[in-house]
């Protein structure tokens, strides 16, 4: 159809669907429908057996105002690992769907018709992504105003069966609202958005500039770095937009870190991902300050490492040096789902693994050395590299300034997100189990050991956690050592606190103004929240109290 009889009326559909209840079970029926294609396109059981995402908890997961747009703009923000993938073959035909399997021998891809195709090496000439989705513009001009309401009940009624939990210490069914929250702050006085090309995009992280208070480096996801303080102070850092690739999935400049001594030495180093041979390619990178400390010195960056993905989601995003002056950096499996090849079990790739080098020495043709107490060193056919493994995407990582302990949130697939404790060696289950296992905090499955969570949510609560950090702040003593995150698409933030190790309290301490995507620690310990949308703001903790 032309564009303008895709969507005719969007707004009336949108205002109608807001306004009035519909009738779920109504709903239901004509997403069954065959002409519809909802059912042959998405399961609703948690399988995520078919082209589009599993709606098995959507709505839990998402608000109606969030759904609605979902179905009347379908591109507009597609779910990670779901992106279009397109193969032509060298015998001319054109293949489109979603990417299920990816190996040597080649690839299977899913259309709309929930039909399985399966491609060997031999036989593509080309494979490439799309920013369109699957789902066809224009859904709405097949249902009446109410027709559609009903459909979005149906999607708001799709809650994850409380059957199906247990409520566990690290896995409450609950997580209480604090009396009073904390309050979330304009830090910086404008917002930082940039406009749009061809896929959604925002901010990504922010960091405190060692040796400079008050000032930050912000980054957004397409390759701007911004300088900011306090207030209107802002200045353009660093231009990447044409290195970096960010036009599909949760892709592109995603990290910086600072190097322990970078007073002296001037260093950062920045996690991005490019567009190599048309694969999506990590790379993690080290550059400098100009010897006035304001901007970068425009040297050739020094690459450290280069890491391929199989699909193109799940690339992790952030680095950190540790208390031990080591730099960490964290990969997800890359997808696709279910991680059907079992990357972040296979001790021989990089992938579903949080790593640990050396930057400061070059060893063995590296750009930098393997620490000698990392837990593989030595071991025939195990990356040296890898300091714990069996993660599925972990977004963000910290670091306990008191206790040094390593902060782990990785994001769940279906069914939960998970906060984690790291150390030397573990295996964190992921692909063998997504979330929780009822029992002790070591336990076996299938012959191995693993370690679990140390919380988790369902997706009641968001569908995307987003690591923070160990309140360390002297501004409300409640807090103290309160680990602080949220989730990306609820927006809520949440508090826990551990003792000996186990779960000891989890609420919801507060809310931000829009998507969450990360969290900044300045050099007091005080909290700031990074907003995708571009806002950046500070959390006020000195109204609440932490019970």
């Amino acid at each position: 159809m032309p564009a303008t009889a895709q969507v005719p009326d969007a707004d009336a559909y949108r205002r109608y669907a807001l306004n009035r209840p519909g009738d779920a079970a109504r709903g239901k029926a004509l997403f069954n429908e065959p002409r519809m294609l909802c059912s042959q396109c998405h399961s609703v059981d948690g399988s995520a057996s078919k082209a589009g995402p599993d709606l098995f908890a959507v709505g839990d997961a998402f608000g109606r105002r969030d759904l609605i747009e979902s179905v009347l703009k379908p591109s507009a923000t597609i779910a990670p690992g779901y992106g279009t993938v397109v193969v032509q073959t060298k015998a001319g035909a054109m293949i489109q769907g979603t990417l299920k399997q990816k190996s040597e021998a080649g690839v299977q891809v899913m259309g709309v018709d929930g039909k399985l195709v399966s491609i060997a090496a031999a036989d593509i000439k080309e494979q490439s992504g799309s920013a369109a989705s699957l789902m066809p513009e224009g859904l709405c001009a097949q249902l009446t105003p109410g027709e559609f309401t009903d459909l979005i009940d149906y999607l708001v009624s799709l809650k994850q069966p409380e059957a199906t939990l247990a409520s566990d210490r690290g896995m409450p069914l609950e997580i209480p609202e604090l009396a009073k929250p904390v309050v979330v702050r304009p830090f910086l006085a404008k917002e930082f958005k940039l406009p749009r090309v061809r896929a959604e995009s925002g901010l990504t992280s922010m960091r405190s500039i060692p040796g400079a208070a008050g000032s930050f480096l912000l980054l957004h996801q397409g390759g701007t770095i911004w300088r900011v303080a306090d207030g209107e102070e802002s200045a353009v850092f660093g231009n990447l937009t044409d290195v970096v690739f960010s036009e599909r999935g949760p892709n592109g400049l995603l990290d910086v870190a600072f190097h322990p001594k970078f007073r002296e030495n001037r260093k950062y180093y920045l996690f991005y991902q490019v567009l190599e041979e048309g694969v999506v390619t990590t790379r993690i990178v080290e550059k400098r300050f100009d010897p006035d400390f304001k901007g970068d010195s425009g040297e050739p960056p020094r690459l450290l490492l280069k890491i391929a993905s199989v699909a193109e989601d799940h690339s992790g995003g952030c680095l950190d040096f540790g208390p031990d002056g080591f730099l960490y950096v964290v990969m997800g499996d890359t997808g696709p789902h279910n991680d059907p090849n079992g990357h972040a079990q296979n001790l021989g790739m990089l992938l579903g693994k949080v790593m640990r080098i050396d930057v400061d020495r070059e060893e063995g043709g590296r750009a930098y050395a393997i620490p000698p107490d990392n837990p593989f060193v030595g071991q025939a056919g195990v990356r040296p590299e890898i300091w714990s493994y069996g993660f599925r995407n972990p977004w963000r990582f910290s670091f306990d300034r008191s206790t040094k302990e390593l902060w782990v949130a990785d994001v769940g697939q279906d069914r939960l997100e998970e906060v984690d404790i790291v150390r030397r060696g573990e295996n964190h289950g992921w692909n063998v189990f997504e979330g929780f296992e009822p029992f002790s905090n070591q336990y076996r499955k299938e012959g191995r050991t693993f370690t679990r969570p140390v919380f988790a949510y369902r997706r009641k609560y968001g569908n995307s956690i987003t690591g923070g950090f160990v309140y360390r702040g002297e501004e409300n003593p409640s807090f103290q050592g309160v680990y602080v995150f949220a989730d990306y698409t609820s927006k809520i933030i949440f508090g826990i606190t551990l003792e000996n190790g186990v779960l000891k309290t989890a609420r919801q301490i507060g809310a931000a103004p829009q998507r969450v995507v990360s969290f900044c620690e300045d050099e007091a310990g005080e909290l700031y929240v990074v907003c995708y949308e571009g806002a950046v703001c500070k959390i006020d903790f000195s109204g609440a109290r932490f019970e």
